[in-house]
């Protein structure tokens, strides 16, 4: 092989393992514009928003936050906010697929806030709110992706 082709190749591993790791909801960081740990970061945002209506905290999921990071990075490729994948894989689907037993809820945002505004703005939506308020759930996965011009996909996944 020449020099030349080795090169496209090589080029061409690395998209795909990069492609990879997004699909596969990797964690360590490695994945550009992409959370790592964000559940860790927005636990503290949960717990204080729990523990205002009486409620206990929810413990970060692996299980969770690799859905979670799924969906924002099929967002985000996509440029569009959806609780489907446009390949016919709606929320109820993508869960079992994951691996996330029901009840599950999901919510989602975009645009280029910090974690404090994102969860101002999900307590100030009806949905949103009853979503992370909800007391059959237990654990969570937060995580988002982000865009060249950083905006980032955020998704939730709430479960028991």
């Amino acid at each position: 092989m020449n020099r030349i082709a080795r090169a496209v190749s090589a080029a061409g591993a690395t998209v795909m393992l990069a492609g990879a790791l997004l699909v596969a909801g990797c964690q360590t960081g490695t994945t550009p514009g992409a959370s790592a740990g964000a559940s860790r970061s927005g636990q503290a945002y949960l717990a204080e928003i729990r523990s205002a209506a009486g409620l206990p905290a929810l413990r970060p999921d692996p299980t969770l936050e690799k859905a979670a990071l799924r969906q924002s990075g099929y967002m985000a490729q996509s440029g569009r906010m959806a609780h489907d994948t446009g390949w016919r894989r709606d929320f109820a689907t993508r869960m079992k697929a994951d691996g996330v037993a029901a009840p599950a809820a999901e919510n989602l945002a975009h645009g280029r806030m910090e974690m404090a505004r994102l969860f101002q703005m999900w307590m100030a939506s009806s949905g949103h709110r009853r979503n992370m308020l909800d007391k059959r759930f237990t654990r969570f996965g937060l995580a988002y992706a982000g865009t060249d011009d950083d905006r980032r996909y955020w998704t939730l996944v709430l479960g028991k």
